[in-house]
């Protein structure tokens, strides 16, 4: 049929995306049925802790991609088309996948090597060493900032400065590991400005423009 072939043509071009969702429709599947208080121990043993990380590192940082603390696959459905989807189109699977696991480890080490400083000089709970923590948002994150890139002129600015905003307010607000490792992620993605040299640009207001009825 033809709007099957569309669809597999749409998915074609941003294959890591669409393989990403499913795998956590699946486990969103699994997270919106399993008991709360079995749900925390589950997690813990797939989080970015710090004794998941001294003990099962890769383990660690790959299953926590793929798992959340709440079933909210719609809302991830829908952030991941106005990110990942793009970006992974813009740059190239090999490319995208690059910024969002880059992201996603080293914002990963720098937050939770603050959690073991924290902990070994008695500033936080030792509890902190096996606190959950999966999720996709620090990898969002990084694809955002690569992402500031692919605007032109001073859309860029404007984009690039109140992500930058977006993720320091909290920092300074909360000082949580959380936000720490986001707003990382967030200058990690800005950092990887030499991989989008020579990828097209799109300016929203031209666009909008050329869209515009012609009058007269």
């Amino acid at each position: 049929m033809r709007w099957v072939r569309a669809v597999g043509r749409w998915i074609g071009k941003s294959p890591g995306t669409y393989m990403w969702l499913l795998l956590l429709a699946l486990t969103s599947f699994v997270v919106a049925r399993t008991d709360p208080a079995a749900l925390d121990y589950f997690l813990e043993k797939r989080s970015t802790n710090l004794h998941q990380l001294s003990s099962h590192p890769v383990h660690a940082l790959l299953a926590s991609l793929i798992w959340t603390e709440q079933a909210n696959f719609l809302f991830y459905f829908a952030v991941f088309h106005v990110f990942h989807v793009p970006a992974e189109r813009w740059l190239g699977t090999r490319r995208w996948l690059t910024v969002a696991l880059t992201a996603h480890v080293l914002a990963t080490f720098v937050s939770e090597g603050v959690v073991a400083w924290g902990v070994r000089h008695h500033v936080l709970p030792f509890n902190m060493t096996t606190t959950v923590d999966v999720g996709v948002s620090y990898a969002l994150a990084g694809v955002e900032g690569v992402l500031t890139y692919a605007l032109a002129g001073a859309w860029r600015w404007v984009y690039g400065c109140g992500l930058v905003a977006f993720y320091l307010v909290p920092l300074l607000v909360s000082h949580t590991f959380t936000d720490l490792g986001h707003f990382c992620s967030v200058l990690i993605g800005l950092a990887f400005y030499p991989i989008t040299r020579g990828r097209p640009t799109w300016d929203p207001w031209r666009s909008v423009r050329r869209l515009a009825p012609v009058r007269g």
